[in-house]
């Protein structure tokens, strides 16, 4: 098994709310990953930033995350983000607000990693995904 890291998680670790000590409490000795999405996430938090100070705090934090493990997007991924799409859609839950969740959610079920994250509500509700719940 392994983990993909949500990008809330991420956040948390560069604003020092949380220690990447305290994400290997959950992750124990698994293998961690990130996710292409993760990084557009944090470099469009690092590019918006107004204060150069916290620009460059998220730059530097951003260049320690990749060297992590990268998980690729591909067509099996693509595959994946269809159906869950599909499904949540038919049911009636919102889809187009969820777009990078999805995408990391593809992710974990395509490598059978579980999921880490703090937002328990924005992934909930996708069949076949593994939910770790950080803090929980």
């Amino acid at each position: 098994m392994g983990y993909l890291i949500d990008t809330c998680i991420w956040v948390d670790v560069e604003r020092g709310k949380i220690s990447p000590r305290d994400v290997s409490l959950y992750t124990g000795i698994e293998p961690v990953f990130i996710s292409p999405v993760t990084i557009a996430e944090l470099t469009y938090g690092a590019e918006i930033s107004r204060d150069e100070n916290i620009r460059q705090k998220r730059i530097s934090a951003l260049a320690r995350l990749e060297k992590k493990p990268l998980l690729l997007i591909d067509e099996i991924t693509g595959s994946i983000f269809g159906r869950l799409a599909a499904i949540l859609s038919q049911q009636g839950r919102g889809v187009n607000f969820r777009i990078q969740d999805l995408w990391l959610a593809s992710q974990s079920i395509q490598h059978n990693y579980a999921l880490l994250t703090r937002n328990k509500k924005d992934f909930i509700d996708i069949p076949g995904l593994e939910l770790k719940i950080f803090g929980a």
